[in-house]
């Protein structure tokens, strides 16, 4: 069964833009959030939250790289328009970026990173959620116009789905103008959004944190703040000075 809807199209966790009409394919997307859940439950049991995720991830690549339109996409290496505009995370995937980042790479590369994002986190910190979504700030992992940690790279990075750059640089010039209406691939969009509200359910199933939080921001307070690692492992609110948000599931109905 195929349902015709209309559907914001979702540039980041945070960022909306004005609803795009596409064929929802209700089959496929139960498909995804029934197998994706189960699966990365029975991953927390064994590998626990950190390495459920990192299986989920590479699932999520290969679901993206499956979808019927991915070859009209424009994201392409060096393309780093959407790499200004603040993302949401998971306290899995906080953990998941500064493992890959003490293992990959080197002490002098961490702590330019690690400078950049407590400059953007006391700086967005002081921002209103309107505020924070219409102002540029360079991802602190972006080096020479490219992810220097994409093999770990957000949830919400690795769907973002444009197919034209054209949006992309327009929304990085004005930056203010929620009014801009970028082009996305509809199969990519469902198949991507569904993997992550499968992961995100079945971290909620297992008792673990599940909430977002804004990346500079929770990197900063992994960080700072002593045992915040331990305490999501404990199942408990990871990070001492933030509040995280919980994100309706786009698919509620559906899980």
């Amino acid at each position: 069964m195929v349902e015709s809807i209309s559907c914001p199209a979702l540039l980041a966790d945070s960022v909306y833009y004005e609803p795009m009409e596409f064929t929802l394919d209700i089959p496929l997307i139960c498909s995804v959030l029934s197998e994706e859940r189960a699966q990365v439950r029975d991953e927390i049991r064994t590998v626990g939250a950190v390495g459920a995720l990192q299986h989920s991830l590479k699932r999520q690549d290969e679901r993206i790289a499956g979808a019927p339109d991915v070859g009209t996409l424009a994201c392409r290496a060096g393309c780093s328009w959407c790499c200004y505009f603040t993302v949401d995370v998971r306290a899995a995937e906080v953990f998941g970026i500064l493992e890959y980042v003490q293992h990959s790479l080197t002490p002098d590369e961490q702590a330019q990173i690690f400078l950049e994002v407590r400059e953007n986190s006391k700086a967005i910190s002081r921002l209103g959620e309107t505020e924070r979504v219409t102002r540029n700030v360079k991802c602190p992992f972006l080096v020479q116009g490219r992810c220097s940690i994409y093999v770990a790279r957000p949830q919400s990075c690795r769907n973002y789905h444009a197919t034209s750059a054209i949006g992309c640089q327009q929304s990085f010039e004005e930056p203010a103008n929620l009014e801009i209406d970028p082009d996305f691939a509809a199969g990519v969009y469902q198949v991507g959004a569904a993997h992550v509200e499968a992961f995100s359910a079945a971290m909620a199933d297992a008792g673990y944190d599940h909430d977002v939080y804004e990346l500079n921001c929770a990197l900063d307070a992994a960080l700072s703040e002593a045992g915040a690692r331990e305490r999501f492992e404990s199942k408990l609110q990871p990070f001492i000075s933030l509040s995280g948000e919980e994100v309706a599931a786009e698919f509620d109905d559906l899980l």
